[in-house]
């Protein structure tokens, strides 16, 4: 039991001491830089979409 109670203190004392956290500016910029390629990305993937949506259509409607 033991074992485990050292592990949390080790885990917190690195989590307070020795882990460098982000800036609130920092943070705000990465979650609109990532905000932003997700919205790019599920457009890229809707545009695909309906590409090959259109492409089977035509193929299917040939038979």
């Amino acid at each position: 039991m033991s074992k485990v109670k050292s592990y949390f203190q080790d885990s917190y004392h690195e989590l307070v001491n020795k882990t460098s956290w982000p800036s609130w500016k920092d943070l705000q910029k990465t979650s609109v830089l990532v905000a932003v390629a997700s919205v790019v990305i599920a457009l890229i993937i809707f545009a695909m979409d309906k590409a090959i949506s259109a492409v089977l259509s035509a193929f299917y409607s040939l038979f």
